[in-house]
């Protein structure tokens, strides 16, 4: 009896003490009016799933226009920006209330959304029509729409909101569009397919991946405050050679080296982005798809689309230290605000697999653990976090 009584008591003190030793360690309550989101455009589905990160589940179901892509959120305002390529338009997405408040048109096949830093404007790429819709974001309107070259596939702002970069997959050029004139600057002849964008902190470099020639283009971007001397041109700097079918490229937050993923190299390729020399280019996963890095430029995730996981380099050493089982596919990443959580994107499983980081412990020494698998629409794409104290 007395064995019986001594293993009724210390059970459950064991199982307790079990549980708050292997817990996951749950976002700080920052308060009443705090808010926080994940937004999932799905593809298939028309819609935008809405996912509260204060507890790690499903809030909303947003229904947008047809095909919705690209996505991006408001710096300044609590809004979000969604694309619908089927429809051509553009979603806005009142964040307090996870209301569709307005639906901009646009032309021909858009894709991708990008938001200068100031908030005040948005640029769509219009792959169908050849062109960029430049949309006023305080009068929700068109206010133009400039010509580039043959279905251009991304465009997107420098930090000072002073050119457009945009990436012409049609005839293999990038169009250089000045932001005040709302004209086409420059138009330089690059590699084949050129894709993906990344423009540095400072706004004086782009580059620019193309797939079709396994290279990166680096380039100069012309000085437009007068005040500035030396003046510089836009121009082609260096092509770079990189692994096969680079599809995507990730800047390091201080700017000093980009990361490119090579999707049929099954590796990535680190460039300095000082001198435009590519460095290592390491064996990361089957089929390479999108990176993230975290703030403090230590670390890498990517999503490893052939092999169903995420991979996660060390930056500083320079090695990969582990890679994480995730759902289907996987394509797009966001890190939540304060680095501990990672939400990746399930392409063919349609749903959200999100990571904690946490502090290794003599019991348990992984850093990383699946916390959660959210459900969500089908063919989801794309994905931005917007943080903000509610107001309303």
């Amino acid at each position: 009896m007395r064995k019986l009584l001594f293993i009724a008591v210390l059970l459950p003190i064991l199982v307790g003490l079990g549980w708050w030793y292997f817990r996951e360690q749950r976002m700080p309550d920052y308060g009443p009016a705090f808010r926080e989101f994940a937004y999932v455009t799905n593809g298939k589905s028309n819609t935008v799933s809405v996912i509260d990160l204060r507890f790690f589940r499903l809030s909303k179901t947003l229904h947008v226009g047809a095909e919705p892509t690209g996505i991006a959120a408001s710096g300044t305002k609590n809004e979000v920006y969604v694309v619908n390529s089927g429809s051509n338009n553009v979603s806005v997405i009142d964040a307090e209330t996870n209301n569709i408040v307005a639906t901009i048109g646009v032309h021909g096949r858009p894709y991708f959304i990008d938001v200068s830093q100031d908030g005040k404007r948005a640029y769509v790429a219009n792959s169908g029509s050849s062109n960029v819709s430049v949309i006023d974001l305080e009068k929700r309107i068109v206010v133009g729409n400039v010509h580039v070259g043959a279905s251009p596939g991304l465009a997107r702002v420098s930090p000072d909101g002073a050119t457009v970069v945009v990436s012409n997959r049609g005839d293999n050029t990038v169009s250089l569009i000045d932001a005040n004139q709302l004209r086409v600057r420059s138009t330089l002849p690059v590699c084949k397919q050129p894709e993906d964008i990344a423009i540095l902190p400072d706004s004086s470099k782009a580059f620019v991946s193309c797939s079709g020639t396994s290279q990166v283009a680096s380039i100069q971007l012309a000085t437009t405050d007068p005040k500035v001397q030396p003046k510089k041109d836009d121009r082609v700097l260096a092509l770079l050679d990189v692994g096969r079918t680079p599809v995507s490229l990730t800047l390091k937050p201080d700017g000093g080296e980009l990361i490119v993923c090579n999707f049929d190299a099954d590796s990535i390729s680190i460039i300095e982005t000082g001198n435009d020399e590519v460095g290592s280019s390491p064996e990361i996963g089957q089929h390479p798809s999108r990176g993230v890095v975290t703030l403090d430029n230590s670390r890498l995730y990517v999503s490893n689309f052939g092999s169903n996981s995420v991979a996660v380099f060390d930056i500083d050493i320079g090695r990969l230290i582990a890679t994480l089982n995730v759902g289907s596919h996987p394509d797009g990443l966001a890190l939540t605000p304060d680095q501990n959580y990672l939400l990746v994107l399930g392409t063919g499983s349609g749903d959200v697999t999100v990571i904690q980081k946490r502090r290794p412990r003599k019991l348990e020494p992984s850093e990383y653990s699946l916390l959660t698998l959210i459900p969500v629409g089908v063919q989801p794409n794309g994905i931005v976090i917007k943080t903000f104290l509610a107001t309303k």
